[in-house]
């Protein structure tokens, strides 16, 4: 077999691996990202329904992210020892419960408890899933890999918003319940029907999986054999005190105050420049998340083919700036404000699967998993700092403009960190171009 005819049998069998995973791992996150963020449109019922300030709903909000942060590197580590399959299906499962009974609420410490407990839930799924498509792909398909992933944000967006501002308003006041209750009740069904699939059809590993011959098998793994030299196997304990593990927290969490400043208040923002009715809330919210997706594939692919990640993602982290720092002079202006949320929209998404293929070039095997997942962990503490900082200013000052620069500069500063910590050895340019042959599918 000719050397074209080679790379085209392994571009093909890449191309059946991704029909397979993808479309059920995209199912998941486009259900745990709906589960965790759904609270935003909540909010537009139940904060005046419970008679909650938006300290409390953002502290709520927030505090997600600190039962996510408590327990990220344990579940991850779990699900390296237990099997992916398993523990993946358990995550979604107990996530998808925990969910429901927000409809319960009736307090802010019982709106604390359960936030913290679907924080505790969801720990290691997106972190979890970043290291299993590791053990599938190599680097030089990962970014757009990860962007067919990562999308699944914008989707739920698209899908979301319509959809939650259709049940707060058709379902209002049926058999005695709240819009907000439905809304926690019927969107997380879909996570426990997530949660079963991935337990029937979901390989834990390249070994696991019965639809691939010996033979595909091997070169699967002769692939990803190419890279062990390049990801250090270190002791576990020393990706806990790496520095290029906490730089890479640091940037990650600039990126994660933008994402939930946009998924927490985006869609208040919306409120805010004039539009009334939670169902047209839901549908302007979509513009936002067509645009991100479009882009976020073809950022991906681009930065895949010039063998290049580290000038993208600074440029992304920049987008992401401009387009809260255009929302903040946006006033009651609803075409400006749509330019700045899809803008904002558009750059912090298109940085997330750009961003994760740098914490695999120097981490490999159980310390992949635990660095991953510390990462993970360290940078969602943003989606702590974000809502609940916006609505503190926003109770102090009676102007969400302030949080959202607040958010804005955050992102700006990420840029600049991307700028310089990402070109150092191992984790930036001078890794940009490794194992790079150019290949998309």
């Amino acid at each position: 077999m000719t050397e074209p005819k080679i790379r085209e049998a392994e571009l093909a069998l890449y191309r059946r691996v991704t029909w397979r995973l993808i479309p059920i791992l995209f199912g998941s996150y486009v259900a745990a990202y709906l589960d965790r963020v759904n609270v935003g449109f909540a909010k537009l019922q139940m904060i005046a329904d419970l008679g909650f300030s938006d300290t409390i709903y953002g502290l709520g909000a927030g505090i997600f992210f600190l039962g996510y942060f408590l327990f990220e590197v344990p579940s991850n580590l779990l699900l390296h020892r237990i099997g992916s399959r398993r523990w993946i299906a358990r995550i979604m499962i107990t996530w998808g419960l925990i969910s429901i009974s927000m409809m319960f609420v009736t307090s802010p410490g019982h709106f604390y408890l359960l936030r913290f407990l679907l924080g505790v839930a969801e720990a290691g799924f997106f972190p979890g899933i970043i290291f299993y498509l590791t053990c599938w792909y190599p680097s030089r398909l990962r970014a757009q890999i990860l962007a067919y992933f990562v999308s699944a944000i914008g989707v739920s967006g698209i899908a979301g918003g319509p959809l939650s501002g259709w049940i707060m308003q058709q379902f209002d006041g049926a058999h005695s319940m709240a819009g907000w209750q439905w809304l926690f009740l019927l969107e997380g069904i879909p996570s426990l029907v997530m949660g079963f699939i991935i337990w029937r059809w979901l390989p834990s590993s390249i070994e696991e999986a019965l639809w691939l011959t010996t033979d595909e098998k091997s070169l699967l793994t002769r692939e990803l054999s190419k890279e062990v030299k390049v990801a250090h196997q270190l002791p576990l304990r020393s990706v806990f005190l790496h520095a290029r593990v906490w730089g890479l927290g640091l940037i990650y969490f600039t990126l994660m105050m933008g994402l939930y400043g946009i998924s927490f208040w985006g869609p208040q923002i919306i409120r805010n420049a004039g539009v009334a009715s939670p169902l047209y809330i839901g549908l302007a919210s979509t513009v936002p998340y067509v645009l991100a997706v479009g882009m976020m594939v073809i950022v991906s692919r681009f930065s895949d083919r010039a063998g290049n990640h580290t000038r993208p993602t600074v440029i992304c982290f920049s987008l992401g700036a401009t387009g809260f720092g255009l929302i903040t002079i946006a006033g009651s202006n609803q075409l400006l404000m749509m330019v700045g949320l899809a803008v904002a929209t558009s750059g912090v998404l298109s940085a997330m699967p750009l961003f994760w293929t740098f914490p695999a070039r120097f981490l490999g095997g159980a310390a992949a998993a635990a660095g991953i997942a510390l990462i993970n962990s360290l940078g969602n503490l943003g989606g702590f700092v974000s809502p609940y900082l916006v609505g503190l200013l926003n109770d102090l000052t009676h102007d969400t403009r302030v949080g959202l620069l607040v958010v804005a500069v955050s992102l700006a500063a990420g840029a600049v960190l991307a700028s310089f910590l990402l070109k150092s050895r191992g984790a930036g340019a001078a890794s940009d171009t490794l194992h790079h042959t150019g290949d998309t599918f």
